[in-house]
């Protein structure tokens, strides 16, 4: 199994990883949000038992003041202005003095007094201006109580909040406005202090809520990542990796019941992989046998052959077909061999240091006679710098022999183009053609073994089937890769990439696979069917 060497690093990639970190980020958004909510609306209602409570309380004792100071006005004889003032100072001053809770009071006339009117009186010059002169005037005209809250300024800097209230008084006849300010900084203190609380609660739940889910995950979670890794050991071949059992519960089911499915596909493939040995061993051992049959055969088949001069022209004929069959039986024993080599591990490399412009250029010659006969033209684009490379040049050779010839096969007495590119790290060979072309699920199954793109096609213009599992097969003991593009009735094209050094690696490709401008007929275009497949 191929692994990235490089794993995503982040929030992201470990939420995408990780089910345990979904959960709890899930949990936490959650738990915050519903926290929220709650400290919310219980501040509110706190607000509105306190502050809306106080401020009840403080209106009445507004009300119970400015009758008190009405009372003593209204059981006065004032003969005087300066009796009036006199009164209207000790009633402020027994208003702010005797059990009240007011920071401030303040008696003050109306605008357009006359002379023989009172002056304002208060007690804290600095709250004098508190109170609007709306509601003054709404205090006035109503007749009634009213208030505001208002920001008092605080001792140690800033304001507090406060609430004044007005209400309409008369002295000699003439309306005043009774002031009280009250400051409810204590209440805010209390409001504060429970937002405190209230926080630091809902930070504690969460915790809680987070501590427990992490608990709660971990134990959910740790079979199934156990449950992973030994799925990933199996899928790497160790088939002998089991999920350890705990309990009674759904988890150790589900182990129990991966275990038995474990052992199972264990058994399944140890006969697959018993099958398959005895199969490899059949191929390797019938054509080992065949050999020596074959050769008597040849032999016999080569004297008939070689008198075929003498016989009638049937049985010359039939000298000719003989003698073409023995070929091809030859050459098919000579691939199951070499497919058995390559299933037992047994291929190696024989490397030296080759200039693959020539390797291309004696194939292309070795080709001529059967392009010829089958009338197709064959081009070739090579570099003008040597293109050399680290290979078994045998195996090159067969590659390219097998791509050429099949292109040749299938051109449909077309043209067939050998293009070759190089980088500093590989060297790339693409074979086109231009003849019936292969569909999409025809590209997947190029490189089966005994695969043909159209099995009604006459045998004696195939080969074996073999030649291109060989060529992928040579092309991985290259480290290579092998590719393979087509569409119908526009054509095929194969490309063989090899690093120039042994093993090495081979980077970009230095060649495109599908071609860029091709002529497509047009029955082509009314139908495309193109497709890639890329055996590595």
């Amino acid at each position: 199994m191929i692994r990235a060497a490089r794993r995503r690093r982040g929030p992201l990639a470990l939420m995408r990883r990780s089910l345990r970190a979904r959960v709890m980020l899930t949990v936490m958004l959650v738990s915050g949000v519903a926290l929220g909510a709650v400290g919310v609306v219980l501040t509110e209602q706190v607000r509105s038992g306190i502050i809306d409570a106080r401020v009840e309380d403080l209106l009445r004792e507004a009300s119970r003041a400015a009758a008190t100071a009405q009372d003593n006005f209204d059981a006065s004889s004032v003969g005087s202005p300066i009796t009036a003032e006199t009164l209207a100072r000790d009633t402020v001053g027994e208003i702010s003095a005797v059990g009240s809770s007011a920071r401030a009071v303040s008696l003050l006339p109306p605008d357009d007094a006359g002379p023989g009117a009172v002056s304002a009186i208060f007690t804290d010059p600095q709250l004098l201006g508190v109170a609007s002169s709306e509601l003054r005037a709404a205090a006035r005209n109503g007749g009634g109580q009213v208030w505001q809250a208002v920001a008092l300024p605080a001792s140690g800097g800033g304001n507090s909040p406060g609430v004044a209230v007005a209400q309409s008084v008369t002295l000699m006849a003439t309306p005043y406005v009774l002031v009280m300010v009250y400051d409810l900084s204590p209440e805010q203190a209390t409001m504060s202090l429970i937002a405190k609380v209230l926080a630091a609660s809902a930070l504690a739940v969460l915790v809680i809520v987070v501590m427990v889910t992490w608990l709660v995950t971990h134990q959910a979670v740790r079979p199934v990542r156990e449950a992973a890794q030994v799925a990933a050991k199996l899928a790497d071949g160790a088939l002998g990796e089991r999920i350890p059992v705990r309990g009674h519960d759904e988890m150790a089911t589900l182990a129990a019941s991966f275990n038995e499915m474990a052992a199972a596909m264990q058994r399944h493939i140890g006969q697959l992989e018993d099958l398959s040995k005895l199969q490899r061993r059949f191929v390797s051992d019938v054509s080992h046998e065949l050999r020596t049959p074959l050769a008597t055969i040849r032999m016999a088949g080569d004297l008939i052959y070689g008198a075929r001069d003498r016989f009638p022209p049937e049985v010359a004929r039939s000298a000719e077909l003989l003698a073409n069959q023995l070929d091809r039986f030859d050459a098919l024993l000579s691939d199951l061999l070499e497919i058995s080599r390559f299933d037992a591990g047994a291929a190696q490399l024989d490397t030296e240091r080759v200039d693959l412009r020539s390797l291309v250029g004696w194939e292309l010659d070795a080709v001529v006679p059967l392009a010829t006969e089958g009338g197709v033209a064959v081009a070739s684009r090579l570099p003008d710098r040597p293109a050399y490379a680290e290979v078994d040049s045998r195996r090159l050779s067969r590659i390219v022999r097998n791509l050429v010839v099949n292109a040749i096969e299938h051109a449909e007495g077309g043209r067939v183009e050998v293009r070759m590119g190089l980088t500093s790290q590989a060297v790339a060979i693409v074979v086109e053609d231009n003849g019936v072309g292969l569909s999409a699920d025809q590209v997947e199954r190029v490189f089966d073994r005994f695969w043909r793109a159209d099995p009604a096609r006459a045998r004696s213009t195939g080969g074996t089937g073999l030649g291109l599992a060989i060529a992928l097969e040579d092309t991985n003991l290259h480290n290579g890769r092998l590719d393979a593009w087509g569409a119908k009735g526009v054509g095929a094209v194969f490309r063989l990439v090899v690093p120039r050094e042994v093993g090495g690696p081979t980077g970009e490709p230095p060649l495109e696979l599908k071609p860029e401008l091709k002529p497509e007929p047009e029955a082509a275009r009314d139908r495309p069917q193109d497709g890639r497949a890329v055996a590595r």
